[in-house]
């Protein structure tokens, strides 16, 4: 059999082969905590659940229209107007199969064979292999620990070539839980502007930020430049709906109108229940997020405050998201030489799941997710330190 060569463009998803790791260990009774896989631990809220099953009961089933049912994507418009003070219409919006597919129909839609694509480091570990399987050219921007893995616009200069045409900007970002001000985030739009790139802001977790400076949205300036950013961002880490596949994109209408008519030679439209639930997520009060993200905070605040604790580690502290993402390089020894091998020994020896960074592209650093219980955490990190230390 002869595949196509766009599939050698393209990894496995490192997250999900962590994962199954894992798994296999706890399939065969061996008691493991998985740190790996990004997803709250909540359950959706009851009064979001309990609107899916009144659109099954009345026989809400059938296809929907491609961009979305117009309920949803005026309770995105309101959504933006309620948090962010920003004015948008239905044309503005389509409704995805979660923001990962939102993604891919952006860059679709947007980047042709050869286009650069830059790429802060650390990134979420579909960036890169989304844009090689659309033919462009992953083009990364250099950060580190110590900057606190900020981009700064001289590194973005550096990076900048004349086949730039587009930047993915990932605030608060998966890995790192980094999370921009407005003033450093209007800083990087306003330089992509001059520049005449495309930004694509993916705002997933942006209701996951911990500390008010760091509560912004590049869609503050999206109505001044309608043409040149377009916002991404779901249901998944806010609401706690990772299983419902629903996400969402804000961007100029003839965007939406051509990434429509994309996804209706792709998936047509979205699950018709998904969408109902969102409506009432959106159109309901967003105090359900706040006993989630008061959570995440004191976990945040537990896991930074230990980690920070051990010797030879580098642990930047998150503003944002679930992760902290420690710099683990001055541990390298005889024993493990690589985040790969310090990852396995901590799933052997501490009994623990977590990441690598080769994934998200800084190969020194390790992702620890703090999406588990208050408890949960507790017992890992202990391991963790134990196998390491002791």
């Amino acid at each position: 059999m002869k595949l196509a060569n766009r599939l050698s463009r393209v990894k496995p998803s490192a997250t999900l082969a962590v994962n199954a790791k894992a798994l296999e260990l706890k399939n065969r009774g061996v008691d493991v905590i998985s740190l790996a896989v990004g997803e709250p631990d909540f359950p959706t809220p009851p009064h979001i659940a309990e609107a899916a099953k009144k659109a099954i009961d009345e026989h809400f089933t059938r296809y929907t229209a491609v961009a979305g049912i117009p309920e949803i994507r005026a309770g995105i418009c309101g959504y933006y107007q309620k948090v962010h003070g920003v004015s948008a219409k239905n044309e503005n919006v389509i409704i995805g199969n979660g923001g990962k597919q939102c993604l891919y129909n952006l860059l679709l839609c947007l980047l042709n064979e050869g286009d650069d694509v830059l790429i802060p480091v650390p990134y979420w570990t579909s960036y890169p292999d989304m844009a090689a399987l659309v033919g462009a050219n992953p083009v990364f921007v250099p950060s580190s620990a110590e900057n606190g893995y900020r981009i700064s616009l001289g590194a973005l200069d550096a990076s900048l070539t004349p086949k730039t045409k587009l930047l993915l900007l990932n605030s608060p970002s998966n890995p790192s839980g980094v999370s921009y001000s407005q003033k450093e985030l209007d800083t990087i739009i306003r330089w992509a502007m001059e520049k005449d790139i495309f930004i694509i802001a993916d705002e997933v977790y942006e209701q996951l930020v911990y500390d008010e400076k760091y509560q912004s949205s590049a869609s503050k300036l999206w109505e001044q430049y309608p043409d040149k950013i377009a916002i991404l961002n779901a249901f998944s880490k806010s609401f706690a709906m990772t299983g419902w596949r629903l996400g969402f994109a804000l961007a100029h209408k003839e965007l939406i109108t051509e990434m429509t008519k994309l996804q209706g030679q792709i998936t047509s439209s979205i699950c018709s229940i998904s969408q109902k639930a969102g409506v009432t997520a959106l159109t309901s009060s967003y105090d359900c997020i706040l006993p989630m993200r008061e959570a995440f905070k004191r976990r945040r605040d537990f896991a930074y405050a230990e980690i920070s604790s051990w010797k030879n580690i580098l642990c930047p502290k998150p503003e944002g998201a679930f992760y902290l993402f420690p710099d683990v390089s001055e541990l390298f020894c005889e024993k493990y030489k690589n985040a790969q091998e310090l990852c396995s020994y901590l799933l052997d020896e501490a009994k623990v799941a977590v990441m690598p960074g080769d994934a998200f592209g800084l190969p020194n650093c390790i992702r620890i997710s703090y999406a588990v219980s208050d408890e949960t955490l507790k017992k890992a990190l202990t391991s963790i330190k134990k196998s390491l230390y002791d």
